[in-house]
């Protein structure tokens, strides 16, 4: 048996393209513990994740985990699916859409994949190959870089690159936190809000969380959430005391980066915080961790603590300033790499008079 998967056909007389693939986290297939518990142990046995001793955190995982987070984990996601399925899942198909129609004219094709979960990076790879990719642009839709997001994405990307016998040339976005068309996205994002609501009295930004070590050990995700802030806050003409950067998610018992948004939230409703807006700029779609953590959870924290009015913005999903700066993002990163399709019936003709089939 072959340790390569197998080729799609080829034509010489066959256009190459530019392909982009999209990679977000994942999501279930289901809101249901069933569903949960594959996702949860496939996205959960990844080492850069959880970074615990193999042998020490099977045992936890295993004998644990797996057998009490998937029937709560299913009751959060309940509370958000949509007809249409997971809010992730729908959201990034429409943002693969959205690109894809505005690289249309330019030789280049979308595909969308989920790190954990369908459909899968190899997946992806493998539809881009079919259409004639050559040359491969990775993106995955972590605005900030982290190791357990970014990376595992790439390593994921590499890992289906590795079973391919002819591998296009492939390039790689590493993160795109103070890029000014998606600062900008941000930025209409929140002042359509504003627009629509008036604005609050302070503007939350909570960003997913991760532990304390990571940093420790040089991970630049930390210091990226914040440049993404101070840019935001910059963009909107807020002075410092008119925002707060904060994490979420925090998971176990080790530290995870400070402040922890439960906390902020708690101490903003104890200050009777008449008016508060809240954005997730770390995300670039509503899911679980927005849709039911922040504006679930976090809601009650605040009013539960005190506080007023709590306003929750959505993520950049599908919206037009964030299509059009993952366009303008994707054509940066693809400058100069055009492929090269002059004259293919003539590349053709020399190929069939050196005996090839098509």
């Amino acid at each position: 048996m072959s340790a390569f998967l197998p080729e799609p056909s080829f034509r010489h007389d066959s256009p190459a393209r530019l392909g982009v693939l999209l990679i977000n986290l994942g999501t279930p297939a289901a809101p249901t513990a069933r569903a949960l518990r594959p996702y949860l142990k496939q996205f959960l046995s990844d080492r850069r994740v959880v970074e615990l001793p193999r042998w020490l955190w099977a045992l936890i995982l295993n004998g644990v985990i797996l057998n009490v987070r998937p029937r709560k984990s299913a009751e959060k996601y309940a509370s958000i699916w949509t007809p249409q399925g997971s809010p992730l899942l729908v959201n990034t198909r429409s943002q693969a859409e959205g690109l894809a129609s505005r690289l249309a004219g330019e030789q280049v094709v979308v595909e969308f994949a989920m790190r954990y979960g369908q459909p899968s990076v190899e997946q992806g790879v493998q539809k881009l190959r079919a259409q004639g990719v050559e040359r491969l642009l990775l993106l995955p839709l972590y605005p900030q870089y982290a190791a357990s997001s970014s990376g595992s994405a790439l390593d994921a990307a590499f890992a289906a690159l590795m079973k391919l016998r002819n591998m296009p040339e492939v390039r790689t976005v590493r993160h795109y936190h103070d890029h000014p068309a998606y600062i900008a996205a941000l930025a209409a994002q929140v002042e359509a809000h504003w627009r629509q609501h008036g604005r609050g009295e302070k503007l939350l930004m909570s960003f997913h969380g991760v532990p304390r070590y990571t940093l420790d050990k040089g991970d630049p995700y930390p210091c990226e959430c914040h440049k993404t802030g101070r840019l935001l806050a910059e963009a909107l003409g807020l002075a410092a005391s008119d925002y707060v950067v904060c994490f979420q998610s925090r998971f176990g018992r080790t530290e995870w980066v400070k402040p922890y948004t439960s906390d902020v939230l708690r101490e903003l409703g104890r200050q009777k915080v008449g008016k508060l807006d809240v954005i997730c700029p770390g995300f670039a779609a509503d899911c679980l961790e927005t849709l039911e953590e922040i504006a679930m959870e976090g809601k009650e924290t605040f009013l539960t603590a005190g506080g007023g009015e709590y306003r929750y913005i959505p993520c950049l999903n599908d919206s037009t300033p964030w299509l059009d700066a993952l366009a303008s993002i994707c054509r940066e990163q693809l400058a100069g790499w055009r492929p090269a399709n002059a004259d293919l019936s003539a590349r053709k003709a020399r190929a069939q008079a050196m005996g090839a089939k098509a």
